[in-house]
């Protein structure tokens, strides 16, 4: 995984620990993930938060009395982590914290974690297939026999619905590998100048049954599939005055966690979640 990343997520860390959190769209991308996480984990045992930024999901599953290990490549994200597991109180049950890369888990024991995460799109800043291959890999290996596993990656289809709306020029040269490989390379690496797309850092974009093949030809049996933003995809204005009326906000997310997993909505959003079992 490039030094870009690393930086760029180094460079955003304080924005990383309120981006599912700063407004009822973005809250999607959690609550979705949360429903199926608890629909699919086991009642206990220890996780593999694998590129865990600065611990969402790992202080929530903590809270609930899960044993964590959170791992992730940016050191500033991780200082976060460690002061958010502090100020939750769930230090006894996160057991480490540990600075690395999805493609590379080797301190890791075989079948050893009773669930593995990967959450967020850290796949999705591996351009290469191989990293790809071996990221899954590697996150395959670690669980156990089976243990589910939660991955997050950015659509493709989704980012074209994204692209449209912020009036990107299309035609623009750096777009053109982008259209056709779902490569996006960074052209600001720093946060400075960033806008929907181009001030981004390195990302590849997963057509919607990609992730679904990935892990199958690792053996993993699929569950689901599901578009996190649903329903509510691209309707960021709508989703967000919805929000504050709790009562039908309430209603919406059941709707939203009914429908997420149609075929017909694999495509909307720009995050998409693949649960597995190995």
């Amino acid at each position: 995984m490039s030094e870009t990343v690393k930086n760029w997520y180094d460079a955003r860390a304080e924005y990383e620990w309120i981006r599912l959190f700063q407004d009822g769209y973005h809250q999607l991308e959690y609550l979705v993930t949360m429903h199926f996480l608890e629909k699919y984990l086991p009642r206990n045992g220890l996780v593999l938060d694998a590129g865990g930024g600065p611990g969402r999901y790992t202080i929530e599953l903590a809270k609930k009395g899960y044993e964590v290990v959170l791992l992730d490549l940016s050191p500033q994200c991780l200082e976060i982590a460690r002061r958010e597991i502090r100020n939750a109180g769930v230090e006894d049950r996160v057991k480490e914290v540990a600075e690395g890369s999805v493609t590379d888990l080797s301190k890791f024991e075989n079948d050893l974690f009773d669930a593995v995460l990967c959450l967020g799109g850290p796949l999705s800043h591996l351009l290469e297939k191989s990293e790809r291959e071996q990221a899954a890999s590697e996150l395959v290996r670690v669980a156990k026999k089976g243990a589910p596993l939660f991955i997050s990656v950015f659509n493709r289809y989704g980012l074209f619905r994204v692209l449209l709306r912020s009036g990107e020029n299309l035609t623009d040269s750096s777009h053109k590998e982008m259209f056709t490989e779902g490569i996006h390379r960074a052209h600001f690496p720093h946060p400075k100048g960033y806008r929907r797309t181009g001030g981004f850092t390195d990302a590849y974009f997963f057509l919607p049954n990609e992730v679904k093949e990935l892990f199958e030809n690792m053996e993993v049996q699929t569950l689901t599939l599901a578009t996190c933003e649903g329903l509510s995809s691209d309707l960021e204005d709508a989703t967000n005055i919805l929000y504050k009326d709790r009562k039908n906000w309430g209603q919406w997310l059941e709707i939203l966690f009914q429908t997420c997993t149609d075929p017909c909505m694999l495509g909307l959003g720009t995050h998409l979640l693949y649960v597995g079992r190995k």
